[in-house]
C-alpha cells in the first residue's frame, strides 16, 4: 500500500535511478506553472465581462459570488504530482498543447452548463469566421439535446448539398467524419463545415425506422439561403417564415413584410417552426415591427442586474396575426413567441417550443483563447422564464405522421399551417 502511495505521488524510483532520471529529464514537461495560469484565466474572465457590465467591484470584491479557485495549493500539488507521474511514466509522446486544451475544457464541462465551452486560439478564430458570412456550408440546421447530447438535424434546404445528400430532417446524427459525436459540441460542428480546411464531411446517421445506421457524403460549398422567405396566400394572408435570426434578418424581414402589405395583406402567418434561434438584438429590432409599446424582453444575471429591451409602438402591427411554433423553436424564436403571447396580439399554434429561457457570453481570454458561459436568465414581457418548460400554443397541433421528414411540406398538406390560415379566417 505504502509503494502505491508514493507511485502517485511520483516518488518511487527504480533501480537504474540514474538512467531513469536521465530519460524523465527528456520528456517535456506540459503544465508548468499551470495553477496560476488557471486562476488567471477565470480572473481575466471574470473582469471582461464585469468590465462591460460595470460591476468591476463585485468580480474583484465579491458578496455573493462563486467560491472556485483553482490557483491554490491543493490544486498546484495535485497538477504538479499529475505532471510527474506522466512525464515520468507515460509510453508515447505527449502534445502538450492538446492536453492543456482538453484540461481547460475539463473545467467547463465541470459546471455541468450544456451550453459552456473552451474555444482554443484556433477554435476561436474559427468561430469568428462562422459568423462574418464568409463560409461554406451544407444547408442543413441541426441542433442538440440538452439532456442527452444527441445531434439530430432540423431542416434541410432545397437545393443544397444536405438534400442532395439524402438527408432528412430527423435523422440522427451519430458520427462526424468518424468521430463519435456523443462528446463533441454541436458548435464545434458546425463551426468546422463552415471554416474547415476539407470539403467532403462524412455523416453516420441513424434513421427512424430503420435498424441500421447509414453513411452519408456531403460536399460542401457556398450557399445561399435566405432567412426570411415569403409569399401571399389566398384570401389575402401573408405567409412570413423566419428560418433563423441573423444579422441580415431585419432587413430581410422589413423588405418581405413590405412587400406582402404592397400586395394587399389583411392578415399575417410567421412561421417560427425549427428556427434554432440567433441573435438576441435582431429579434429584438424586429419585434419592434409588430409589437405595441412596452417591454420586448428583458434578463437577470446572478446578481439581479436586470436589462430591459423596450419598443416605442410606433409600427405597432395593426392585422390579426398567427404564429407557428413547434419543439424547435428556441431561444430567440422564443423571444418572439413569449412577446406575441403576453400582448395577445397573435395566436400561437402548433407544439410546445424547445424551452431555452438563458443566455450565453462568449468572452475572449488574454492569451486569445475564449470561454463561453451562460450568464444571464431571460423573462417575457410577464416575467415568465421558460427555461426547461418552453411556451405553450395557444391552439396546439401535432404535425401529421410522415411529415416530420420531408424536406418541402406542401402548404395544402400542411395540417399545422392549414389550421392558422383557418384561425386567421375566422377572425
Amino acid at each position: 500500500m505504502d509503494e502505491e502511495k508514493d507511485l502517485f505521488l511520483g516518488e518511487v524510483k527504480s533501480e537504474n535511478e540514474e538512467e531513469d532520471t536521465e530519460e524523465k529529464k527528456k520528456r517535456p514537461h506540459f503544465w508548468k506553472g499551470f495553477a496560476a495560469g488557471a486562476g488567471a484565466m477565470f480572473l481575466v474572465a471574470g473582469a471582461v465581462f464585469c468590465v462591460t457590465n460595470g460591476v468591476v467591484d463585485r468580480l474583484f470584491y465579491p458578496e455573493n459570488a462563486g467560491s472556485l479557485s483553482l490557483s491554490g495549493l491543493k490544486t498546484s500539488r495535485k497538477l504538479s504530482e499529475l505532471s510527474n507521474v506522466i512525464n515520468y511514466y507515460y509510453l508515447n509522446d505527449i502534445d502538450e498543447e492538446q492536453v492543456e486544451d482538453w484540461m481547460y475544457k475539463g473545467v467547463m464541462a465541470g459546471l455541468e452548463d450544456p451550453y459552456a465551452d473552451y474555444y482554443s486560439e484556433e477554435e476561436l478564430n474559427s468561430l469568428k469566421e462562422s459568423t462574418s458570412g464568409s463560409y461554406k456550408g451544407i444547408g442543413a440546421v441541426m441542433t442538440q439535446d440538452k439532456d442527452t447530447s444527441e445531434i439530430s438535424v432540423v431542416r434541410c434546404y432545397e437545393n443544397t448539398p444536405a438534400a442532395e445528400s439524402g438527408l432528412l430532417p430527423g435523422d440522427i446524427v451519430t458520427k462526424y467524419n468518424g468521430e463519435d459525436t456523443s462528446g463533441l459540441d454541436l458548435t464545434e460542428i458546425v463551426n468546422e463545415i463552415k471554416t474547415g480546411e476539407n470539403d467532403e464531411i462524412t455523416f453516420t446517421i441513424k434513421r427512424e425506422g430503420e435498424s441500421e445506421e447509414k453513411e452519408i457524403t456531403l460536399t460542401r460549398r457556398a450557399v445561399d439561403i435566405p432567412t426570411v422567405t415569403s409569399e401571399m396566400l389566398e384570401n389575402n394572408i401573408g405567409y412570413l417564415e423566419i428560418s433563423e435570426f441573423d444579422t441580415v434578418t431585419l432587413e430581410q424581414f422589413q423588405e418581405a413584410k413590405a412587400s406582402l402589405e404592397s400586395q394587399g395583406m389583411e392578415k399575417l402567418i410567421v412561421d417560427l417552426r425549427n428556427n434554432p434561434g440567433g441573435n438576441l438584438s435582431t429579434v429584438v429590432d424586429i419585434l419592434r415591427e409588430i409589437l405595441p409599446e412596452g417591454l420586448i424582453v428583458y434578463t437577470e444575471d446572478r446578481y439581479g442586474n436586470r436589462t430591459e429591451y423596450s419598443c416605442d409602438g410606433d409600427r405597432k402591427l395593426e392585422i390579426p396575426l398567427a404564429v407557428l411554433i413547434n419543439g424547435d423553436s428556441a431561444s430567440a424564436s422564443e423571444i418572439f413567441a413569449g412577446a406575441v403571447k403576453d400582448y395577445g396580439i397573435g395566436t400561437l399554434v402548433g407544439t410546445t417550443t424547445f424551452g431555452k429561457g438563458i443566455v450565453q457570453r462568449i468572452v475572449e481570454l488574454s492569451d486569445g483563447t475564449a470561454v463561453k458561459l451562460t450568464i444571464a436568465k431571460y423573462y417575457t414581457p410577464k416575467g415568465n422564464n421558460i427555461h426547461d418548460k418552453g411556451i405553450e400554443p395557444d391552439v396546439e397541433v401535432e404535425l401529421e405522421e410522415g411529415l416530420e421528414q420531408q424536406i418541402t411540406i406542401p402548404k395544402d398538406q400542411d395540417n399545422q399551417l392549414q389550421k392558422a390560415i383557418e384561425i386567421l379566417e375566422e377572425e
